[in-house]
């Protein structure tokens, strides 16, 4: 420590007449001056209990939705031109596409006659054998359940396998128009007019379901909350998908 610089703890100036006390400690409180400096450097750097309680507090939120945004929000680290402006001209026909369906309403005309329809129907009666050993109401609604949770689970696919997160888009819009497509289904529990594969009134799916269920006076309810998840579903994976390709122009990946 140079002779001429004041105590860190007292503020005492070593005297040339302190000779006989060892440089490293002041002659007047005794402290060493480096054991001091390390001691205050700590404790400048330790964080205080108040910040450690509110990082605390706060951090698994803000580490959470850091996690989610690194997961759904992630872009590739370079995009082919071509496959970029392909995927823009997709974005563009989906959107046109969901918004065909949410406009439209609960129609089904719109909807049944829809060729994404004869897509989804394979996977709905495919649900039903799925869920056979749960049970005849699993095995029912097991038609309905598949079809909107088979998409879904593509979508997590392709985000967390594949960090594709414009694909795990599309399936989070075809998840949507699955609801979608049920959503007449659900509509006609108490008529039982829609044309099925079996032929037979018996065999509707949400006819038996909300029958089993004491709730046939809550179809148009349960209908239009499947329509509008639906309808939600598709407009969050529009914006998600362009969000992407935002994200990719603006930071230079094409």
């Amino acid at each position: 420590m140079n002779p001429e610089s004041p105590c860190p703890s007292c503020g005492y100036v070593r005297q040339s007449t302190d000779q006989h006390v060892h440089e490293g400690l002041c002659p007047n409180c005794g402290i060493a001056y480096q054991k001091w400096r390390d001691k205050s450097k700590r404790l400048n750097e330790e964080p205080s209990l108040d910040s450690v309680q509110s990082s605390l507090r706060q951090s698994p939120r803000h580490s959470f939705s850091s996690s989610l945004a690194n997961v759904f929000l992630s872009v590739p680290e370079s995009v082919p031109t071509p496959l970029f402006y392909g995927r823009l001209f997709i974005l563009i026909i989906f959107s046109v596409w969901g918004m065909y369906f949410i406009v439209g309403g609960i129609d089904w005309q719109r909807i049944g006659g829809s060729f994404l329809h004869s897509v989804i129907l394979p996977f709905h009666e495919f649900g039903h054998v799925l869920f056979i050993p749960f049970g005849r109401f699993m095995a029912i609604l097991g038609g309905s359940l598949f079809q909107v949770a088979m998409p879904l689970a593509l979508m997590f696919a392709f985000s967390l396998k594949n960090k594709d997160n414009f694909a795990a888009g599309l399936m989070l819009w075809w998840c949507g128009q699955s609801f979608i497509d049920i959503s007449p289904y659900i509509l006609d529990a108490r008529y039982r007019a829609l044309p099925l594969i079996s032929g037979n009134e018996s065999g509707h799916d949400w006819g038996n379901l909300l029958t089993m269920t004491n709730s046939l006076d809550k179809t148009e309810l349960i209908a239009y909350s499947a329509f509008y998840i639906g309808s939600g579903l598709i407009l969050v994976s529009i914006a998600w998908m362009g969000f992407i390709l935002y994200k990719i122009k603006k930071q230079g990946l094409v």
